[in-house]
């Protein structure tokens, strides 16, 4: 029998408070989960649970492969970064699942359903971010949610990395809005929401 080596890379993201840790695991293989405070985990995430132990992490984002965590402000992440990668290299070891069944059951996407008809406005956004925005965001730790869209107007939340970014707002207006408008005369506008 093979023994499976974890690895582990951390790359840097546009937002200097927040570091992707990439893994050669599937943590979330289909969908993302984001945790602003300790509080909001609720035991869905006994993976998160471990990361919101160490006293310098703000907030934990979870998506397929990666784990972004935002560190609190007066952290600095020459001292932080390898209690972070033991903290993981420690769950994993553990044989814990990441999520809870409970979680798993509930279904909980970071996806705002659409009305189903494939020819909508809403599910030509949500292709379009699939196609064009997610797969750099997710590069830089972050994700990209759709919320709805209603009067031209599009609300997006930001999530992980993009959570707080100071170059959020460049991708949102130059980068979101622009491509949505060229593609889609019906959008106005685009704003990110809070969660």
């Amino acid at each position: 029998m093979e023994t499976f080596i974890l690895e582990i890379q951390q790359e840097v993201t546009p937002n200097p408070e927040s570091l992707k840790f990439s893994t050669n695991l599937s943590i979330l293989p289909n969908y993302q989960i984001e945790y602003k405070a300790k509080d909001e985990v609720k035991g869905e995430s006994l993976l998160a649970d471990a990361l919101f132990d160490l006293p310098f992490v703000q907030s934990v984002f979870l998506s397929q492969n990666f784990v972004t965590v935002t560190k609190k402000a007066d952290a600095d992440w020459f001292h932080i970064t390898t209690p972070i990668i033991e903290a993981i290299e420690l769950f994993h070891k553990s044989g814990k699942p990441f999520v809870s069944e409970n979680l798993k059951s509930k279904g909980e996407f970071s996806e705002t359903k659409t009305d189903g008809s494939e020819n909508s406005t809403q599910d030509k956004i949500i292709s379009l971010l699939d196609k064009y925005v997610r797969p750099a965001v997710e590069m830089d730790g972050g994700y990209i949610a759709f919320r709805s869209f209603e009067n031209g107007i599009v609300k997006l939340s930001m999530q992980g990395s993009c959570s707080g970014c100071p170059s959020s707002q460049v991708t949102l207006k130059a980068g979101i809005e622009g491509l949505l408008k060229r593609m889609l005369p019906e959008v106005q506008e685009v704003v990110a929401v809070e969660e």
